[in-house]
């Protein structure tokens, strides 16, 4: 038994002064906190990920790419970043952000439930696309700049259309909000026609593309640009 405690005190001493193991990386919030967070469509340009919080609930140490976030239903947000410091951003309903890349857990301090569209930016290739200061019969109002993409608040008016063959020179997410009839053609196929508020769809740069508005009025999106 004597024989036994020293090697047993050493046994004991490496334990106490060996390094505790690192903290696990921030995950992809998708996956770590998949009841705020969801996927709604994925290609090698951009994730979009649909956020829900009501009042109080907070999610977990995550991570995004360089994002443009669409406020659906506003509030207010704390977000912690990974040395403790916080910041509380009010989001008001039907803006946008542009998001740089960042680790944070995030709360809904505010008193009402938050919705939002992310749209997370993966490409990691140099801007190229000059994006445009007006589009005809649009009214665009800018939301949201950042170096690799903008937002804009966009009214079609009641006559808009795009003809079967049209083409962009940059990435767009659209993103209704409020419900709407919009025909909208992709490379030949019928994508969307009716429309509820919150949906997105993606149109990738020199895409074909054919759009027209049925709703007998004007109708409001956001309009993510992407560089």
């Amino acid at each position: 038994m004597k024989r036994l405690l020293p090697a047993l005190s050493l046994v004991v001493l490496s334990a106490c002064t060996a390094e505790p193991p690192p903290p696990p990386e921030p995950g992809d919030p998708a996956v770590v906190d998949s009841r705020h967070y969801s996927v709604i469509f994925e290609n090698d340009v951009v994730r979009l990920l649909k956020i829900n919080y009501e009042p109080g609930e907070s999610s977990v140490l995550h991570r995004h790419p360089d994002s443009v976030v669409v406020i659906l239903s506003g509030g207010t947000t704390r977000f912690t970043n990974p040395d403790g410091t916080t910041q509380d951003v009010e989001l008001p309903t039907d803006s946008a952000l542009y998001l740089p890349a960042a680790v944070h857990n995030s709360q809904n301090i505010g008193a009402t439930r938050t919705e939002a569209v992310l749209v997370e930016l993966k490409s990691t290739a140099a801007p190229t696309a000059m994006l445009p200061a007006e589009r005809p019969g649009m009214a665009m109002t800018p939301l949201a700049d950042g170096p690799r993409a903008a937002a804009f608040r966009i009214t079609a008016d009641a006559s808009f259309g795009e003809p079967a063959g049209t083409t962009h020179d940059y990435d767009q997410v659209v993103v209704a909000l409020a419900p709407a009839e919009v025909a909208l053609t992709v490379d030949g196929t019928l994508v969307k026609s009716t429309w509820a508020r919150g949906d997105a769809q993606f149109i990738g740069r020199g895409v074909a593309h054919e759009s027209r508005n049925a709703s007998g009025a004007p109708v409001d999106f956001v309009l993510v640009a992407i560089r």
